[in-house]
């Protein structure tokens, strides 16, 4: 279920970072988030790390995808072998956001969402999972991934 404020924020007709802690989007645009949140482009690289660090994306917890040197990847969510094809960047943008927003009984996080009545540790209160240009890096390295997962 989303939160009160998060609802009021969709309701909203702007793209755009609030106080620094939440993107919003007009109601209706939840498919998708078409303008990057940063004001610089996605480095794939920096993507594709963030996606294997398992301190800091967690990405592969849940997901599996072309990461040879990892092992024990998720099997609970989609392979991300493919999502460039999948989706494009808007709508990985917005999944990444706040998945919930188009899934509500999603168990993944929301990356740019600061809900300030989550239960968290005290120096994690106001803050995102991951910042606008580590959001942009993700979907760009995602963006990579063209090639379909192939099962044995």
């Amino acid at each position: 279920m989303l939160s009160w404020a998060y609802r009021i924020a969709l309701s909203r007709v702007t793209f755009g970072v609030v106080s620094g802690m939440m993107m919003v989007a007009p109601a209706g645009a939840l498919e998708r988030i078409d303008a990057p949140l940063s004001g610089q482009p996605g480095d794939p690289v920096r993507g594709r790390a963030i996606v294997a660090d398992r301190s800091l994306g967690l990405c592969l917890l849940c997901h599996s995808g072309p990461f040879p040197e990892a092992p024990q990847q998720g099997t609970i969510a989609p392979s991300l072998q493919g999502a460039g094809a999948r989706w494009d960047a808007g709508q990985l943008r917005s999944r990444i956001v706040n998945t919930r927003a188009l899934n509500p009984d999603s168990v993944m996080p929301a990356y740019f969402v600061a809900d300030p009545a989550a239960r968290v540790a005290s120096n994690r209160r106001g803050k995102t999972l991951l910042d606008a240009q580590q959001i942009e890096d993700v979907v760009a390295f995602l963006q990579t991934l063209k090639t379909p997962e192939v099962r044995p």
